[in-house]
């Protein structure tokens, strides 16, 4: 029997972990241990809402050495983060400006003018990514054009799991997964797009060639002296959570549910055809040159927000009291960019509902009533344009992270999708970067092998879709309303 000990760095917009896992080779069992966990949150530095590198930083440190305090030799580290935004750094390795992030609003407006120059379909071609307003390839051009004096000074730019990695081991690294989001990458060549880092105005010089999952960048030396090898995982945390998605075969799709919602499938092969851009269905990179086929949705960032404003903090009540209220009273398009940060999430949503002359939501559990709601008859909607896309129906939904605890909405979305949910993992991304870490070490063959260990070793709920409910009545009633407009285009 050989026993591994590997430290998975999680990280989140709202948390983030350090969890020590333990995988026996011979009998495939993986098990998890938190060995730290801590908040993550936007601060004010001058003009822009950024993320505070420095604690995040910290807090890593600490629990990488609260990991090797556990008794057990550890044999390699990972980290995984959010995607899109970037460290810069000057020729000497040191950060130059704040690490601005992807909610604040210098990138207000930028989207639209890029979709006139150098066009939609020219950027979608070549990067076959959806358009999001804060995709890094708008927050660098909104950084040339309103803090120009930052450029001279900037050598390097390193997305936030890559800036991590550099603050360990002092290596530069370029990761694959997290580097498509960016809208930067060309679909063709895998390395980024010259077009449009000239059109966002920053050089090629600050970014190096991506490199694939499963390489050892460096290593970081623990306090007792022990050098550690610190794994290229899968950086995007959804490219780590698919990983760990126990996808029964082709027709399974998955939605990775936290701070963000993400839906989609695996191919190995990208959609990058105007039907796909006419859904705005992004094509991420995975491990194994897989593709991860998939849309952005605002995701539970609406509850976060909410329960922060009401001061509620239990959860579970929350939950159950929005269950008890009447289904689809209120309901709003979670993917408004109204709603990617607000001054005030409440009043944003309640000035939704007004506009639109629907029932305004005014306690807590209403307000949770009409996200849930929503995020499910957008699951519901989403669902149906990827089928379209891929031309087959989907079987099966397979629900990861942090929202698969949620049964309510667990149950509201096999509702709407009309699909048997399958929720679990709870840590996915947890998992997902594990499993890499694994792979490196050569104990995991491929992502098949790992997903056959996850399906052994986590036990998984099942939702089955109630055809009768009031959900899936309008879920119904939403599709062929899409179905009509799109014969009578």
């Amino acid at each position: 029997m050989t026993l591994r000990h590997s430290v998975a760095v999680d990280l989140g917009a709202s948390s983030g972990r350090v969890m020590l896992a333990r995988f026996d080779t011979t009998r495939r069992d993986l098990q998890l241990t938190e060995i730290h966990r801590f908040t993550n949150q936007l601060i004010r530095d001058g003009q822009f809402d950024c993320w505070d590198v420095d604690a995040l930083e910290c807090n890593i440190r600490l629990g990488l050495q609260k990991a090797c305090e556990q008794g057990v030799r550890i044999d390699s580290i990972g980290i995984d983060t959010w995607g899109v935004d970037v460290v810069l750094l000057d020729k000497h390795g040191e950060r130059v400006g704040p690490a601005v992030s992807y909610r604040d609003s210098r990138t207000d407006g930028v989207m639209q003018r890029a979709c006139e120059t150098p066009g939609r379909e020219d950027i979608y071609r070549r990067t076959g990514i959806q358009f999001l307003p804060f995709n890094t390839l708008y927050q660098l051009r909104a950084l040339t054009q309103q803090q120009p004096e930052l450029l001279e000074k900037v050598a390097h730019a390193l997305l936030m799991p890559d800036y991590l990695c550099y603050r360990l081991t002092g290596v530069m690294n370029w990761e694959y997964t997290n580097a498509t989001t960016t809208q930067l990458i060309n679909i063709n060549t895998d390395n980024w797009d010259d077009t449009l880092l000239e059109w966002a105005g920053v050089p090629a010089s600050w970014f190096g060639k991506p490199t694939h999952p499963g390489n050892v960048v460096g290593y970081w030396v623990c306090a007792q002296g022990n050098r550690i090898p610190v794994v290229c995982v899968a950086t995007h945390d959804t490219a780590s959570a698919v990983i760990a998605a126990p996808l029964e075969d082709n027709d399974a799709a998955y939605l990775s549910s936290g701070t963000w919602s993400l839906m989609g499938f695996e191919s190995k092969v990208p959609y990058a055809n105007p039907s796909a851009l006419a859904a705005n269905i992004t094509n991420e990179g995975g491990a194994e040159g897989r593709y991860r086929v998939l849309k952005n949705i605002m995701g539970l960032w609406l509850l976060q927000r909410i329960t922060r404003e009401h001061n509620i903090t239990d959860l579970p009540a929350l939950i159950e009291n929005a269950r008890a209220l009447p289904a689809c009273r209120s309901v709003i398009n979670p993917n408004d960019a109204r709603f990617i940060n607000p001054h005030n999430m409440s009043q944003e949503i309640q000035a939704a509902c007004q506009e639109s002359n629907q029932p305004v939501p005014q306690t807590g559990a209403q307000l949770a009533r009409t996200i849930f709601d929503s995020l499910a008859l957008l699951y519901a909607e989403v669902l149906q344009e990827l089928a379209h896309l891929r031309g087959k129906a989907f079987t099966r939904l397979h629900i990861l992270g942090g929202g698969s605890q949620n049964h309510f909405l667990n149950q509201l979305c096999a509702d709407a999708c009309g699909l048997p949910v399958s929720a679990g993992p709870v840590e996915a991304s947890t998992l997902g970067n594990i499993g890499c870490q694994l792979m490196a070490l050569d104990d995991i063959t491929d992502v098949d092998d790992f997903r056959r260990v996850i399906a052994n070793t986590c036990s998984l709920t099942t939702f089955m879709p109630n055809q009768h409910s009031e959900i899936a009545r309008v879920a119904a009633q939403f599709q062929q309303t899409h179905q009509t407009k799109e014969l009578c285009a």
